[in-house]
């Protein structure tokens, strides 16, 4: 018993002089700030595939951030235009990339520059600066991927030049450069149709990060010059070289073009501005590789209404037309989406016939959100909208009646409701459509305006029946409760 109280007393001596070494020395300050959130990477999902943790081996995919800071300010005339942000190799802390343009130069080439953390100085450097392709801020696009298969990350600038070319501008990090290099430029295109990286199917052992991957090739569309049919294209496919570093030519293949009466055909592109826009002003349905029409995706460009639908999935989705720019072969739209401003979609149209068009669309997505991942394709025109087979308040669109403390709400299968309070009759459109699993319903009434009038919601339904509305607002963060009281709706149709 003696020898046992011994012990215990050494033991409790002991503590308290650990306690006291771990409180005078400052080492619990270190523990707290290891315990706090620390900053982490700006990590995209994206519908072509996402990003995954690195050591997964699997290809990121990073876009350029709404947040538009920069670790060390810019000069006073450099504009900035995008801002990448993610971990450096070490995974210690963030590098960026941002996109940028002389303030004196407006119609000046856009500029990319790299800055990193200095562990010398404990801070952040600008390290280099190169030029681009692209010249109009509208249009850049500024993104990583892992183009060469070995998870070197290049970074990517899309966007149009001053003659409304497509350009692209591939940069990857260098082994052996000099230290104002940092970067190599491996790749730089600027063509009159359009460009895509092909993507191909990489190997098990590289997802698991113990082998390279297949390069990836790029494909440039250009006009023809040889033929007197303005669609005819001239296809040039681009390969990694990895003894150069650079992207060199591989193939050249001729892809014929519809046959279209080519005065109107002129007409449509001749790059006046509204001409296209008015053309493409209609409804249009998917047309599946097998040539038939998939009345279950479609898009919708309502030109005067600045406004694009996308219905697929059983999902709608309404994005505002913010700007668009003639192509050789048709127009690129950048739009943004009504209900997620962090979500933005670029579209390349071409002109396929009078009454096709192909599309390559491309997101900026800040949300995972659960929609048709792939509008690439063919789209043939339609007369008009036929959704009267959608049923139950699941759908995009409905045609019923509910009661509520708001008042009565009829929603019509256009995307229009009315809402009819006290005698005072409001009208607008409304979207259905999913986030992370939660169904969403959106409210935009025609006197919002500038959108301050807008409402979320998250639906909870039981058989379309009884509807509980909770107002919710969606960012960055996903979506957030307002926490407050639900707003019911009762069928009463």
């Amino acid at each position: 018993m003696k020898k046992t109280f011994i012990g215990f007393s050494i033991g409790v001596t002991a503590a308290c002089v650990i306690l006291i070494i771990f409180l005078a020395t400052g080492l619990w300050k270190n523990f707290a700030q290891s315990s706090e959130e620390q900053p982490s990477a700006t990590r995209i999902i994206t519908p072509n595939g996402g990003i995954s943790n690195s050591s997964s081996g699997a290809p990121e995919q990073i876009t350029g951030s709404d947040n538009l800071r920069t670790k060390i300010p810019l000069e006073d005339n450099e504009l900035i235009i995008s801002v990448l942000t993610y971990e450096n190799e070490e995974g210690l802390a963030e590098d960026q990339v941002a996109a940028y343009r002389y303030a004196a130069e407006a119609a000046g080439y856009v500029y990319i520059t790299y800055l990193s953390y200095d562990e010398q100085t404990a801070g952040y450097k600008r390290r280099w600066n190169a030029p681009t392709a692209a010249a109009r801020p509208e249009t850049i696009s500024l993104f990583t991927q892992d183009l060469v298969g070995d998870r070197s990350g290049c970074v990517i600038v899309t966007g149009m030049n001053n003659r409304n070319e497509h350009t692209m501008t591939i940069f990857r990090r260098g082994q052996r450069l000099p230290p104002d290099r940092v970067f190599n430029k491996i790749a730089e295109l600027q063509i009159n149709g359009s460009i895509v990286i092909q993507e191909t199917a990489r190997s098990y052992a590289y997802q698991q990060g113990i082998a390279a991957g297949q390069s990836f090739t790029i494909a440039a569309y250009d006009h023809d010059s040889s033929s007197n049919n303005i669609l005819d294209q001239i296809e040039t496919i681009y390969s990694y070289n990895p003894a150069r570093d650079q992207y060199e030519q591989t193939n050249v293949s001729k892809i014929p073009g519809s046959q279209i009466e080519q005065r109107r055909l002129r007409e449509l592109l001749s790059g006046v501005p509204g001409v296209f826009e008015n053309f493409i002003n209609d409804l249009w349905y998917f047309v599946t590789p097998q040539g038939t029409i998939d009345t279950k995706q479609y898009l919708y460009f309502s030109y005067p209404g600045r406004e694009i639908i996308f219905f697929g999935d059983e999902n709608q989705q309404v994005f505002h037309w913010q700007n668009s720019t003639p192509t050789r072969y048709g127009l690129y739209i950048t739009s943004q989406n009504f209900s997620i401003s962090t979500l933005r979609r670029r579209i390349d149209i071409e002109l396929e016939s009078l009454d096709s068009i192909k599309l390559r669309v491309s997101d900026d997505v800040r949300l995972k959100i659960t929609v048709n991942e792939s509008w690439d394709g063919s789209y043939r025109r339609a007369a008009a909208a036929n959704l009267s087979e959608t049923k139950g308040i699941t759908k995009p669109t409905v045609n019923a009646s509910y009661e509520s403390s708001l008042g009565r709400f009829q929603f019509n299968v256009s995307g229009e409701y009315t809402l009819n309070s006290g005698g005072i009759v409001k009208k607008g459109r409304y979207v259905f459509f999913k986030v992370d699993e939660h169904e969403i319903l959106e409210l935009r009434p025609e006197d919002g305006g500038k959108g301050e009038n807008r409402t979320v919601y998250r639906v909870d339904s039981s058989a379309g029946a009884v509807l509980s509305l909770h107002r919710v607002s969606l960012g960055t963060a996903g979506i957030q409760d307002m926490l407050e009281p639900p707003v019911t709706l009762t069928r009463v149709n």
